[in-house]
This record gives structure tokens, C-alpha cells and sequence, in this order.
């Protein structure tokens, strides 16, 4: 009976210092991963990101030269073309009377005169008042002396907080020149479009009655 063993099929192990000419899955999704990114970003040549004119042109965002009077002073900026007259008021020109409460035109607390007009300053692009004059509530009075709304928003105790009254007194200013304000109803009815979370509705009415009879 022989003592030899059969020789196996199965080849004999390699040396651990011998290095394998194959990837290992770890190293191959490392090399993916990185060549996907670099490609993603815009192609690498010789080991430099190359990054094309016309993309960086396509993502600025178009601007516009824009010439307009706020509280009388003739102002002339560059702005992006979807900035807001709210934002220009605060950001760039420091006005911050006029505040950003909803940011969709349904609070009024952003309440401005664009030629008299009241707006919601949230909602009116910059880039359209060429040439406009813009009153805020910074610019409503004449130097130390209030306007009659303000004074009179302080005779009837119009207000708590304060957040919401520079667009009340403007949306107020607005509805005494428009000549809605025959009746507590008229009022309410065209001063609906602001709201006073603090609920002095019934104060504020009163003050936009009482500047309105003084101008009679």
C-alpha cells in the first residue's frame, strides 16, 4: 500500500510580499468615485480642472442698471433682476422700516408708495421703477415733525408689538389720498390687505378716521 499523498488541485498559496495585479473591489469603487467626480465637475486634462467661459457666464445672474427717488433722494444702483423692492429697501439701501413678513403679498407689512401708489414691496421687482418715486415710512414725515398718521396711530394707541405698523401708517397714508374712508366698513374694507396679529384693528381705524377728517 503506497504512503503517498495525492497532490492536490488546488495551487499553492503565493507569498504575502507578492503583489496582486489584480483591483480589489475597494480600490476600483475609490478610482471610479474619483474620476466620476472630477468629470462631473467639468473634466480634468494633465491633472487641471477646466472650468468652460460660458458656464460661469450662464450661472451670473443677469443685472440691471436702475435709477429712482426714496424719500427724495435720487438713488442709482446695479441689482440682480429678481431682487425685490423690499430687499433693495433693507439690504442695500439700510431702509429697515418697511419689514418682510410673509414675503408672498398677503401680510402688508412690506407696505410702500411707489408714485403715491401703495404696493407691497415684497412683490415689486426693483428693476421695473425706472425713474419712480418711492416713500417709505422712514421718509414720511418731514424732518422731527410726524406725519398726521403717525401722530395720530399714537393718540389712539394703534399698535402693540410695532412689527406690522410702518405698513399699516403707509397702507393708511395710501387709503386717505385714494379716498376710501368714508365709513369704519370703507376703511376696513380697503385696509383688509394688512394684518395686526396683536388685534388692534378697532385703534387703527380710528387713527386713519381721525387723520382723514383733519385733511377735510
Amino acid at each position: 500500500m503506497s504512503t503517498e499523498l495525492p497532490q492536490s488541485s488546488v495551487p499553492p498559496p503565493t507569498g504575502v510580499d507578492e503583489p496582486s495585479s489584480a483591483p480589489t473591489r475597494r480600490t476600483f469603487i475609490a478610482t471610479t468615485t474619483a474620476v466620476g467626480g472630477a468629470v462631473v465637475a467639468g473634466g480634468v486634462i494633465g491633472g487641471t480642472l477646466l472650468v468652460d467661459d460660458e458656464m460661469v457666464a450662464a450661472e451670473a445672474p443677469p443685472e440691471s442698471h436702475v435709477s429712482l427717488t426714496v424719500n427724495g433722494a435720487r438713488r442709482t444702483v446695479t441689482v440682480d433682476n429678481r431682487t425685490s423692492l423690499l430687499d433693495l429697501l433693507r439690504e442695500q439701501f439700510g431702509l429697515t422700516g418697511s419689514k418682510k413678513g410673509c414675503n408672498a403679498g398677503a401680510c402688508g407689512a412690506c407696505t410702500v408708495l411707489v408714485d403715491g401708489r401703495r404696493v407691497n414691496s415684497c412683490l415689486t421687482l426693483a428693476v421695473r421703477l425706472e425713474d419712480a418715486e418711492v416713500t417709505t415710512i422712514e421718509g414720511l414725515g418731514e424732518g422731527d415733525e410726524l406725519h398726521p398718521l403717525q401722530q395720530a396711530f399714537i393718540d389712539e394707541d394703534a399698535f402693540q408689538c410695532g412689527y406690522c405698523t410702518p405698513g399699516q401708517i403707509m397702507s393708511g397714508v395710501g387709503c386717505i389720498k385714494e379716498g376710501h374712508t368714508g365709513s369704519p366698513e370703507e376703511i376696513r374694507e380697503w385696509m383688509s390687505g394688512n394684518i395686526c396679529r396683536c388685534g388692534c384693528y378697532v385703534k387703527i381705524v380710528r387713527a386713519v378716521e381721525q387723520t382723514a377728517a383733519g385733511r377735510k
